[in-house]
């Protein structure tokens, strides 16, 4: 099961062995016994003896799924059912009471509402009060929480803050993605949330539009392959321990608004609709994705929350989908483009196909419109039956009638190092370096670096939207590692990189100057561009100094998506694209200074200027960088022998036979198609190597499955494999070993070992 029956005395002194909540049976029980005995003597004609222990069939996990919705749907009110349909915000539960009082069957928590303190510990036991409440109603119905973790559990203070989907869209690795979504789901379980609103698969169009950063990629088939989130976060069974639900969103188009407009119009063919936008929620259903959320948009003129077509005939009828479908958050009072709930924008919406309705706050209103409709029989009973049949086998699956509160064992999850380390490495392979003249990159361990820019130091910056808050914000809004930091501790001497927000101090002392600017936080309404998509006036500032003093120019884009940068790319030696790298911004400095190889590919078409938005794959516009496009360090390691302040390391990185450290290649064992083999690098030298890195070319075709004690990157036919933190240093004559799984030749190729 997924829960378990951790949590206050109370909470395990109400629960039998198998899990069931004795309190709400009896309570059950006391409500429908009369009715019980008397069906059973009319049955056998003689009276029966009830047995006072049955549990009506729902709560028998032993039944399928199927016969236990039907057990429950059988003994709900309209009312009931109705409260099932509502999804309410957590504020707007005042009292709390009223979660019984009106039978809800859903509460989420909006951007940046959070419980006080906010803390996993706090968000539990918030998560448990509000089922306790849940629980306490005739049919004992748990509810289902959701949030918005779509880059990590965003909401809370300390959890890890992976880097946004425009980052991994950029590492082309649906694995690294669906453990990501493992680990994300772990954090969620143990604040006690069942449900994210992730993956959004929308295919981001045009880089005006604010939530371009949620978009994986702007071609169907790089958020197509990103479906692995789903799988991650759902795991091998909703019922397993760690697993929540997700959600596809947002269906259908919202990434092909006209002029990037968000909840705009998306005025394409049926059939460019079903090319662009509709593949990735094909894969999504495939993966067998438990919800689907309405997109705000509209279709050439019709709002999508109200749009049978595509959400009953397309998603449920052609594509199968047997989950339930949300709306947005308060999307279907946007029907009628004024404020406040009609019956019609109700009744449209319901009768279009949505399940269940976020409200999220005026549910009293919601509800009573819902009932006079279903009453006046313009919302058939079926349509309603149907949505609670979605609803709450999602619920059974998840196994929270079962167990419905927190499961504590994963509350020490949250920003865990092991989840921290895997947001490190998803942050490096999305790093895209798009200029390097000079080889100027990888810098040196050693180097004297100045630092600037408003995103060096800012957490909040880094982070982007949707971070503790729904804009996101500025500074210290959560633990984790800012880029200057990461670059302090990947230097040989913290002392040598110098930092100045504005550029202010620099001279012709520095080897190189390191600009991170780029894009403030923001989310959707607040983050369209329609105009300049420019840096700022500080950022131009800030490298106008940098490049006065003659240096060197490196530039760190932390943004949300490409931006208008081609009139000042001339003056710069270097432009990596870091994207929302998130909390660990220790990622960035491992490829700035080498330790590992930038891998990320453009999961979007680079502008030349904003006049040519929307610029896109195969459009015939001349961009800066295409789709795609993405450099590499090509055999070149730090502090090689132009380096005076690393006397020690004397050796040519591109000279294998100067190399302070050999690697024994070798296969261990072997099937069809595929083999297993192990590397063990030795330092041969007479100091200690700090980092290491074996590169070789497979005579054959390699498909790596596995890896361990290293981290594998390729750069074209060359497989990298690079050492971790806690093997990557040797003493003279020291070793570490690392192997992998592959399918493809076993034959052993020559390798060339280096410091990293």
């Amino acid at each position: 099961m997924r829960r378990t029956t951790r949590g206050t005395p109370g909470q395990n002194a109400e629960r039998t062995p198998n899990g069931t909540a004795l309190r709400g049976r009896l309570r059950r029980l006391t409500a429908g016994a009369a009715v019980t005995l008397m069906a059973a003597c009319a049955l056998n004609g003689a009276p029966a003896a009830a047995s006072a222990d049955a549990p009506p069939a729902y709560e028998d996990p032993a039944l399928p799924v199927d016969d236990r919705v039907e057990d429950l749907l059988s003994r709900m009110s309209l009312d009931d059912k109705i409260g099932q349909m509502t999804q309410v915000d957590r504020s707007a539960l005042v009292p709390q009471s009223d979660l019984a009082t009106y039978r809800i069957g859903s509460v989420l928590s909006g951007g940046g509402s959070v419980p006080t303190p906010n803390t996993p510990q706090a968000w539990a036991e918030m998560y448990d009060s509000f089922q306790r409440t849940a629980l306490s109603t005739p049919l004992g119905i748990p509810v289902i929480y959701g949030v918005d973790a779509v880059h990590g559990h965003n909401n809370v203070r300390g959890a890890t803050i992976f880097p946004h989907n425009i980052g991994l869209g950029a590492t082309r690795d649906p694995g690294l993605v669906e453990r990501i979504g493992r680990a994300t789901a772990e954090e969620v379980s143990g604040t006690g949330v069942d449900w994210t609103f992730a993956p959004c698969l929308c295919v981001a169009r045009d880089d005006r539009w604010g939530r371009t950063y949620e978009s994986f990629g702007e071609t169907p088939e790089l958020p197509g392959a990103m479906t692995t989130l789903i799988d991650g976060l759902q795991g091998a069974s909703l019922g397993a321990p760690g697993s929540v639900l997700a959600t596809a969103k947002h269906y259908i188009g919202d990434g092909g608004t006209t002029g990037g407009d968000d909840q705009g119009n998306t005025q394409l063919s049926e059939a460019e609709l079903r090319a662009v936008h509709l593949p990735p929620f094909r894969e999504a259903v495939k993966r067998g994705v438990g919800s689907v959320m309405v997109s705000y948009s509209s279709w050439n003129g019709v709002k999508l929350h109200g749009h049978r077509y595509l959400i009953t005939d397309v998603l449920k009828g052609e594509l199968g989908f047997g989950g339930f479908v949300v709306s947005d958050w308060a999307g279907v009072d946007q029907l009628d483009g004024r404020q406040g709930f009609t019956a019609a924008e109700v009744r449209d919406a319901v009768n279009a196909g949505i399940d269940m309705v976020m409200v999220p706050h005026d549910y009293r209103r919601f509800i009573e419109l819902l009932r006079a409709e279903v009453r006046a029989g313009r919302v058939p009973m079926e349509r309603v039956d149907d949505a609670n049949r979605r609803i709450l086998a999602k619920k059974f699956e998840l196994g929270l009638f079962e167990n419905p509160y927190t499961d504590r064992s994963y509350t020490s999850t949250v920003g865990s190092a092991a989840h921290r380390e895997l947001a490190r490495e998803a942050v490096r392979k999305s790093q895209t370096l798009l200029k390097n003249s000079g080889s100027v990159l990888p810098l040196s361990r050693s180097a004297k670096v100045f630092v600037a820019g408003k995103n060096a130091d800012d957490i909040g910056h880094q982070s982007g939207g949707w971070t503790i808050t729904w804009q996101g914000g500025s500074g210290n809004i959560t633990p984790g590692t800012t880029i200057l930091q990461g670059m302090r501790a990947a230097a040989s001497d913290p002392s040598r990189v110098v930092h100045d927000r504005y550029g202010n101090g620099i001279d012709g002392s520095y080897d190189v100057a390191v600009a991170v600017v780029g894009e403030t936080p923001y989310a959707e309404m607040e983050g369209d561009r329609p105009g300049s998509m420019g840096l700022d006036q500080e950022d131009l500032s800030t490298l106008s100094r940098l490049r006065a003093s003659g240096v060197p120019v490196v530039v760190v884009l932390v943004s949300g998506r490409p931006l208008d940068i081609a009139g000042q790319l001339g003056g710069w030696d270097a432009l990596l694209a870091a994207w929302l790298p998130g909390t660990e911004g220790a990622g960035v400095a491992d490829v700035l200074y080498g330790r590992h190889a930038p891998t990320g590919k453009l999961p979007m078409t680079w502008m030349r200027s904003a006049s040519q938005q929307p610029v896109n794959d195969g459009d015939g516009k001349d961009a800066l960088f295409p789709y795609g496009y993405g450099l590499t360090y090509t055999g070149t390691v730090p502090d090689g022998p132009d380096d005076p302040e690393d006397p020690e390391n004397p050796e040519d990185p591109e000279d294998p036979g100067q190399a302070r450290c050999t690697a024994d290649y070798r296969i261990v064992s072997q099937w069809s198609g595929g083999f297993q083999a192990e590397v063990t690098v030795r330092n041969t030298g007479s100091a200690a190597l700090d980092g290491w890195q074996v590169r070789w070319t497979p005579p054959g075709g390699l498909t790596v499955n596995s890896v361990w004690n290293a981290t594998l990157t390729r750069s074209g036919d060359t497989v990298i494999a690079t050492g971790m933190d806690w093997n990557g240093r040797l003493a003279p004559d020291g070793s570490a070993t690392f192997g992998f799984t592959a399918t493809g030749s076993p034959a052993v190729p020559a390798t060339v070992c280096a410091g990293a």
